[in-house]
């Protein structure tokens, strides 16, 4: 089966369907302090997917009502 690369640009329409597809996770922190002083802290994390794809690998690490109920 040979690669084939094609030069035409994808749509928006294609990039939102891959991203909810595959999904995307996106973890950002960030700490400022002042002389050893912690001023701010942030903590973000974001998952974007389609409901089908959060539910096929949050069943994986038992994140789901029916995991948490048989427990």
């Amino acid at each position: 089966m040979a690669v084939e690369k094609t030069m035409a640009s994808s749509s928006l329409v294609e990039v939102i369907d891959r991203i909810l597809d595959k999904g995307i996770v996106i973890d950002a922190w960030a700490r400022v302090s002042l002389v050893g002083i912690e001023i701010l802290a942030v903590e973000a994390r974001v998952v974007v997917a389609s409901v089908e794809t959060f539910l096929k690998y949050a069943e994986a690490v038992g994140l789901t009502a029916t995991e948490s109920a048989a427990a």
